[in-house]
């Protein structure tokens, strides 16, 4: 058995690229539209995958965009999504400047978590141990939910 991808439905595929590739640094790797089911899906991979999740092996993001629009709900009943990355409170300040709000501040140096605009609760981890605990992390509070 291998993983091959998580999916989520958005509601807004434009602001959800933006979200999702200029912000959170992951690469579109490929595209299907159907015009007869009146949907769009957009697979994501992370950096260090790019290569292997065009080649079909590795774990991708599946973006399923429904044309007929929908609300769907609060976006974490079906858990989250984790990344693994190089350092967390580097990826954490790129991701503040950019307007995205830090549910979850990395206090402990290893995890954060954030949202997407469909309230998709993403889980960053730390690759490796822990960095040192340092400020503003330290000391800034929970906002919201993740």
């Amino acid at each position: 058995m291998r993983y091959l991808h998580t999916m989520v439905r958005v509601k807004n595929l434009v602001e959800s690229l933006d979200f999702y590739c200029n912000k959170l640094g992951l690469s579109e790797v490929r595209r299907m539209e159907s015009e007869a089911g009146r949907f769009t899906l957009v697979y994501l991979a992370a950096h260090a995958d790019k290569q292997a999740a065009e080649a079909a092996d590795a774990p991708l993001l599946e973006l399923t965009y429904n044309w007929d629009t929908e609300d769907y709900g609060g976006g974490r009943n079906f858990g989250h999504l984790a990344f693994e990355v190089d350092d967390i409170y580097a990826v954490c300040q790129r991701l503040l400047d950019s307007g995205v709000t830090i549910n979850r501040p990395p206090r402990d140096g290893y995890m954060a978590f954030i949202r997407s605009p469909d309230l998709i609760s993403i889980e960053l981890l730390q690759k490796g141990a822990a960095l040192s605990a340092r400020e503003p992390w330290l000391s800034m509070p929970n906002t919201g939910a993740w």
